[in-house]
C-alpha cells in the first residue's frame, strides 16, 4: 500500500471524526452557572399525570418544578378564594414579611437593600400576596431567598380558587444573611 492510499484512508476517517468532536467540543462549556435572581411567575394550575400537580419554585436551580418532581420545590402559590399565598414544604416557618410598600420605585429601592440580618419571627404561610410587599424566605437547609412581589391574581376559575404571581428574587446559596448584588 503506498503512502498516498494509506493518506487517503486516513483522510477520509477524519471528514467524519471531526464534526464529531467539533460538537462534542462546543458542548463541553461551564457556562451552565444557575442564576441567583431573576423574575419568575407561579400559578396553581394543576396538571394530570398518574396524580395531580402543580409546578413550584426552586431557589437553588432558579427554576419551576412539578412538585412530583425529585429535586423538591421551596415554594408554590395556592389561594383561599380571595388572596393569593406562598406556603412550602419544609416544615419550617420559613416566611418573614419584610415590608410593604406604595409603589414600585420604593418597593424596588428597598428590596435592593434588604438583607435577612435580625430576623426573629418567622410564618408559616406568606399570607396575603400583595403587589409591592417584600417576603424573606427560609430553606430547610437555612438559605435564604428575598422576594419582591410585583404582581397578583386570585380569582375562582372552573369552580376552582385560582392564585398566580410574578415577582422578582434573589437568592444566597451560602448561608449567609446577605445576598448577592445583581
Amino acid at each position: 500500500m503506498s503512502i498516498s492510499v494509506i493518506f487517503a484512508e486516513v483522510m477520509r476517517k477524519w471528514v467524519y471524526i471531526l464534526p464529531i468532536l467539533a460538537v462534542s467540543m462546543s458542548s463541553c462549556r461551564k457556562d451552565n452557572i444557575t442564576p441567583t435572581s431573576g423574575t419568575v411567575t407561579i400559578d396553581n394550575t394543576t396538571s394530570l399525570g398518574q396524580t395531580y400537580y402543580v409546578y413550584g419554585f426552586l431557589f437553588s436551580q432558579a427554576k419551576l418544578v412539578s412538585t412530583l418532581n425529585n429535586a423538591p420545590h421551596d415554594i408554590t402559590i395556592d389561594s383561599d378564594g380571595t388572596s393569593p399565598f406562598f406556603q412550602t414544604n419544609n416544615r419550617l416557618n420559613s416566611f418573614h414579611n419584610a415590608g410593604e410598600y406604595t409603589d414600585a420605585v420604593t418597593a424596588t429601592a428597598a428590596f435592593d437593600t434588604l438583607t435577612a440580618k435580625g430576623i426573629s419571627v418567622w410564618t408559616g404561610l406568606a399570607s396575603p400576596l400583595i403587589t409591592n410587599q417584600l417576603w424573606i424566605y427560609r430553606s430547610g437547609s437555612e438559605c435564604y431567598a428575598k422576594i419582591r412581589i410585583i404582581s397578583t391574581k386570585s380569582e375562582v376559575r372552573d369552580s376552582h380558587a385560582y392564585a398566580e404571581c410574578k415577582f422578582e428574587w434573589v437568592y444566597q446559596p451560602d448561608g449567609s444573611l446577605t445576598f448577592p448584588g445583581k
